[in-house]
Formats: C-alpha cells, sequence, structure tokens
C-alpha cells in the first residue's frame, strides 16, 4: 500500500459504477450480443467482453466489430444504447457484499457516491431501479459536465457537492481503471483501485498510482473499515 494521506475517518467515499459498485457485466454484455444477432455478427463470449466493460458502449462496440467508429457508427451505437437501456438492471447487483458496506457507511454517518462515466440517461434510471438513487448522497454522471474522468472535475464537483472540497484528502474514491484513479489523485483524494472489477488485459492495476490497491470486496470492506 502507498498512502499518500494521513488514515483516518473518510469525510465520505466517492465509487466508480460499471466494476466497482455494481456488477453491471451481465446486462451490457446482453445487450451486445442483442445487437450482434441483430447485425449477422458472431457473438462475444461473456468472459472476454467483461474486461472491456468499464469502456462503457464505445468500447463493447470496438469488441464486437473491430471497425467500429463512434463518429462514423453513430447509429450502431444508438442501437446499443436503446437495447441495452431496455434491460438496465435485469441481472445487474451491487458486488457482494458491498451493500453491507453501504449499510455501514450510512449507519455511521458518512456519505457516499458515484462519479461515473455512464452518461445520466442511463445511469440515473439503473440506480433507481437498484433502490439506490436516494442513498447516494451524490451522482456524478458522465455528461453532468464537459469533462469526464480522467479529468479531476467530476471527483471535484462530487467532493463540491458533498462540502467538503476544501478537504478533497478527507475521502476515499474507488475504481477499477487507470482513469479512475487519475481522477481522484488529481482531485486530492485518497484512491483505491479494485482488481475485482473490469480490468483490461495488459492492464496492471499497480502501476495506476493508487494509494492502496484490494482484489476483493471483502478486502475493500476491511480497508474502509481500517479508516473509520
Amino acid at each position: 500500500m502507498r498512502p499518500r494521506a494521513a488514515p483516518g475517518r473518510p469525510a465520505a467515499v466517492l465509487f466508480d459504477l460499471d466494476g466497482t459498485l455494481l456488477d453491471t457485466a451481465p446486462d451490457m454484455v446482453n445487450a451486445l450480443n442483442a445487437l450482434c444477432r441483430e447485425e449477422g455478427a458472431s457473438a462475444v463470449p461473456y468472459d472476454r467482453a467483461r474486461a472491456f466493460v468499464s469502456n462503457g458502449a464505445a468500447g463493447l462496440l470496438r469488441l464486437a466489430f473491430p471497425d467500429f467508429d463512434a463518429t462514423r457508427d453513430r447509429a450502431l451505437h444508438q442501437r446499443y444504447l436503446e437495447l441495452y437501456s431496455r434491460r438496465l438492471a435485469v441481472d445487474t447487483r451491487l458486488f457482494h457484499p458491498l451493500g453491507t458496506l453501504l449499510e455501514s457507511l450510512e449507519s455511521d454517518g458518512i456519505p457516499w457516491g458515484v462519479v461515473t462515466n455512464k452518461p445520466r440517461h442511463l445511469t440515473e434510471p439503473l440506480l433507481e431501479a437498484l433502490g439506490l438513487h436516494v442513498r447516494s448522497a451524490c451522482t456524478v454522471s458522465g455528461d453532468t459536465l464537459p469533462e469526464r474522468k480522467p479529468h479531476p472535475r467530476p471527483v471535484q464537483f462530487a467532493l463540491e457537492k458533498l462540502g467538503i472540497d476544501d478537504q478533497p484528502a478527507r475521502a476515499i474514491y474507488v475504481g477499477d481503471a487507470r482513469r479512475d484513479i487519475e481522477s481522484g489523485r488529481a482531485a486530492g483524494t485518497r484512491t483505491v483501485a479494485v482488481r475485482y472489477g473490469y480490468v483490461e488485459p495488459g492492464q496492471d492495476p499497480e502501476t495506476w498510482g493508487a494509494d492502496h490497491l484490494v482484489d476483493t470486496t471483502v478486502e475493500l470492506i476491511a480497508l474502509l473499515e481500517e479508516r473509520r
């Protein structure tokens, strides 16, 4: 572990969404393969596609359609989003046992929130379907601001909403991608990288510069319990 700030009770805990707080891969990959069937393309094996879910719709589409270009192939992109939006929360769940962690944070009076690159029209209905929208103290989506992660502004904006932007090191940001750690570090928070999420082949979370690195949700819970 590589702490950059003194340990202690966090003022808030912020989470990336896909691959960190929620296991969204089943529904996102199902939508991708539904599109593949429509287009006469080969389905992408789940285990292969899962690793690319943190890259969102465009990342999954490039996996299934190697020539995909987000600027040129807007209709294909839009069709994927339509298919996914119809089945946002069929098999999506909180990573077990993060429900216990959220309850513990809430009982201790520590606000938690979400900072994601997922667009608002998908983020908010998904959180609502899982009953998390009224529990998240702050939700920043990929189109809430002009900037997206790895820019620090989304995390800074969340800290402002929580009233702790003047003490960013008292917050912890948890994510499963390099962009999450870069955003959190640049915003001044402590950071935790999680291996249990959607880490692409060839990516090494050890190189992301996170303050802490955990392999499992149980380790994440133990780490955050230490901070309180």
